[in-house]
């Protein structure tokens, strides 16, 4: 629940991303995300979370995801079952519980569609940033996010972000559990190739280009 007045809402906007700059690679290790998903459709979604600090040996290409649980196993530190709703206009309905860690597990392997991947945490500016970095069938993606305890307004856009994707349902990750971004990578460069980069208005005046 937040502190803010806006209940369980959050508040987001989102930024396709063609490559991790210095700057957070400079950060300390990322955190690898397994996210099972056992219900998406219409926007809204029903999600298990588990986290664990980054392996040693970085995990790459098309991992074997439940081996990779299984080495994980006793290194998640963190679970949490999450209901979601639909986006309107960079704010998400999101109610989240914290669960055991073993009977997070537990669910993960015994089904839902799962989206796996590195995020790494940056302060640009005034603002916190995360960056996913996704594996598997999602890989390259990386998607940057910029989140607030109110609406995300007058926004400083860091230079590495390449085009919005706020309100694009398509980068949504439980939307991204299903329909996975490698399988349309290519239509979406050509998208971008024919269309440009697009940058919302609605949300007050948008600096660009802050140096990262």
């Amino acid at each position: 629940m937040s502190d803010t007045g806006y209940g369980d809402f959050e508040f987001e906007r989102k930024f396709f991303v063609r490559a991790l700059p210095d700057s957070v690679l400079r950060e300390p290790d990322p955190v690898l995300i397994v996210q099972s998903y056992y219900l998406a459709a219409e926007g809204y979604a029903l999600r298990i979370r588990l986290q664990a600090p980054a392996p040693r040996t970085p995990v790459t290409g098309m991992p074997d995801e439940d081996a990779l649980l299984d080495e994980l196993a006793s290194d998640f530190t963190f679970c949490a079952l999450t209901a979601k709703g639909p986006y309107v206009g960079g704010t998400r309905y999101e109610a989240e519980r914290e669960l055991d860690v073993n009977v997070g597990l537990a669910m993960v392997r015994l089904g839902g569609q799962r989206v796996i991947k590195y995020r790494h945490s940056v302060w640009l500016g005034s603002d916190g940033w995360v960056l996913d970095s996704f594996l598997g069938r999602n890989e390259p993606l990386i998607v940057a996010e910029c989140e607030r305890g109110g609406p995300v307004t007058d926004l400083a856009i860091p230079d590495f972000c390449v085009t919005e994707l706020t309100g694009d349902p398509r980068f949504a990750n439980d939307s991204l559990a299903g329909n996975p971004y490698g399988d349309w990578s290519a239509a979406f460069e050509r998208e971008l190739d024919e269309h440009g980069p697009r940058f919302l208005q609605e949300f007050g005046h948008n600096e660009l280009g802050l140096p990262s």
